[in-house]
Formats: structure tokens, C-alpha cells, sequence
């Protein structure tokens, strides 16, 4: 059974906005993805939630506060970037690290991102879940050997295909 989601923030639980330069928390306007605080609020009442970023601008602190002023940083119950896991999405070792500190093991934990290569990519290879948010359908790397274990477009969406990976976790134990 699954007990962790670990989920990117830019562009999969806030927007990124490339006229903005700095950290998040300095932007004159943030925003949280569409639809994403319900999803949030319903996987937080079964799972652990984790935030987790390679935010080459923020630490964990600066995406606290950047999270708060839209009402999410109450979901997660860490926040991680680059600069406290000393790693950066793709290698193994930002995963690994996620892992230890919650005390979990890989196939009970699941990452929840938008850019294949670095978080899809990164999550498999550590042998974590994989849930891929592509609300422009882009296809999947020709290159990469393998899928995202789900695939949504919208955060209405997650909860199911959370659901069914929890499923299938379970039963490869």
C-alpha cells in the first residue's frame, strides 16, 4: 500500500509564471494549478503528503511561504528542495533521500509531475510510482524505456489514479 505522494511544485501544484524572475515568494502573483487544493485536501485525509523541488530559486522555507499565500502549505507535511536533499530531479539520490526521511520504502511512495524527464524519469529509476500531469497531452520521450504508471490531465482526476496505484502497490508487495 501506497503512504506517501511526493509532488513537484512548479507547474504541478503552482504556476509557473517564466516573466518572473526570483523566488516564487517574491512574484507580485502566484497561483495554485487548476483544481489542485481539492485533490490535495482529499489525498492529504489518506496519505502523507510531500513537497518536493528542484526550485533552483527557493528552499524549502522561501516555498513554504510562496505555498501559504495561496492556502497549500497546510497539506504537505515537508517541503524539500535541491538545496536541503543536496540532489537534484532526475538523479535517483533527490528520490532516495525523500524516501529515507519519511521512513517510507520506494514502492510505497508515489511522485506526481509534469515534466517526464525529470520527475517521471527520476521516480522510476529510483523505484518509486510514477503519476505523470500532462494537461497539454505531450507525448512521452521516444527515448525512455518505460511509462509513467498513470497519466492525467486534470487534478480531478488523481484521486482514481492514485487509487489504482494503492491497488497495485498492495497486491506487489
Amino acid at each position: 500500500m501506497l503512504d506517501l505522494i511526493i509532488f513537484d511544485w512548479g507547474n504541478t501544484v503552482m504556476r509557473d509564471f517564466p516573466d518572473y524572475s526570483g523566488p516564487m515568494v517574491t512574484w507580485p502573483h502566484v497561483e495554485a494549478m487548476p483544481r489542485i487544493k481539492r485533490a490535495l485536501q482529499r489525498l492529504a485525509q489518506t496519505y502523507r503528503l510531500v513537497l518536493a523541488s528542484n526550485a533552483y530559486e527557493s528552499n524549502a522555507l522561501l516555498a513554504q511561504q510562496a505555498l501559504a499565500r495561496v492556502d497549500l502549505a497546510r497539506y504537505f507535511r515537508l517541503i524539500l528542495t535541491s538545496h536541503e536533499l543536496g540532489a537534484a530531479k532526475p538523479d535517483p539520490l533527490f528520490f532516495e533521500r525523500i524516501i529515507t526521511v519519511m521512513e517510507t520504502v520506494p514502492h510505497r511512495a508515489v511522485v506526481v509531475g509534469d515534466n517526464f524527464r525529470t520527475d517521471i524519469v527520476g521516480a522510476k529509476y529510483a523505484g518509486l510510482w510514477a503519476v505523470w500531469y500532462n494537461p497539454g497531452k505531450a507525448v512521452q520521450p521516444a527515448d525512455v524505456p518505460f511509462a509513467a504508471d498513470a497519466e492525467i490531465q486534470t487534478f480531478d482526476d488523481l484521486y482514481v489514479a492514485i487509487r489504482d496505484i494503492d491497488y497495485l502497490a498492495g497486491s506487489s508487495i
